[in-house]
């Protein structure tokens, strides 16, 4: 038993002084060399170590050489991470700690990145990925991500980035307009038809040219109708049949057009 004992004790010791050992591992390294160390991680692709190189330097030299850079690469080290909360929080400090850097517009664009692919994340977490409606992804970092890339084009029209984050935007808007129809079917099941109409009103104010725009005046030619509010029916039954003639939506309410 005395033995057991002392070989805990000796095996504890001998624990303490290896994590201690690592602990210490980069405390005599100077900026260079953690920036080095990092940098080489990211390009490696260890997105985790890379980061943890980035806090480091961050930490013991906020204000060297390597600052800038190293703060917007850390920001892709989080954003590669997964780590979309702690990404779009170090773009937002890059661009408010350096607005005139050239790659601010990045950081912009980036922020976009990290909220488009946080909504998109938020909804796997809870349903497999192969039957995930995109529409159905968390649209408060859908708006984000949107008003992110709209910012992007507007502060910097002639950046590299303004493509792709047009290309996204659409992609977004088309979602979000989707989930605001989903909504109101919601709605139109529940009885709410006024809550309903509403909703696709939204879409065809807000959302003009998505595809969802033909199933909210469906929506809308349905509510009004049930609401015996038959002028606004007949509006929405018209618009529809004029710009959608050969969507289903089209025979579909021709009953309910007032004789």
């Amino acid at each position: 038993m005395r033995n057991l004992i002392f070989f805990l004790v000796i095996f504890s010791l001998c624990g303490c002084s290896y994590f201690e050992e690592k602990e210490d591992e980069t405390k005599d390294w100077d900026a260079d060399r953690l920036y080095s160390e990092a940098k080489g991680n990211l390009d490696a692709g260890f997105y985790a170590d890379a980061v943890d190189f980035y806090q480091r330097l961050e930490s013991r030299y906020p204000f060297g050489k390597h600052t800038q850079q190293a703060l917007i690469d850390l920001a892709y080290g989080y954003f590669k991470s997964e780590e979309h909360d702690a990404a779009i929080s170090a773009c937002n400090r890059f661009i408010k700690l350096y607005p005139q850097n050239s790659y601010v517009d990045y950081a912009y664009y980036l922020k976009g990145l990290a909220n488009f692919n946080k909504g998109k994340a938020n909804v796997q977490r809870f349903i497999p990925n192969d039957i995930v409606d995109e529409s159905q992804r968390d649209t408060g970092s859908a708006y984000e991500a949107f008003q992110n890339f709209s910012e992007l084009i507007k502060k910097y029209p002639d950046s590299e980035y303004v493509e792709d984050a047009q290309q996204r935007m659409r992609h977004l808007r088309n979602n979000l307009a989707s989930n605001e129809v989903y909504v109101a079917s919601y709605y139109m099941k529940r009885g709410a038809f006024l809550a309903a109409a509403n909703r696709a009103r939204y879409v065809i104010e807000n959302y003009n040219r998505t595809s969802a725009v033909p199933e909210a005046l469906v929506i809308m030619a349905r509510a009004y109708r049930i609401l015996e509010m038959e002028d606004l029916a007949r509006d929405a039954i018209r618009v529809l049949k004029l710009n959608y003639p050969n969507h289903p939506g089209s025979y579909e309410v021709e009953e309910l057009e007032i004789k």
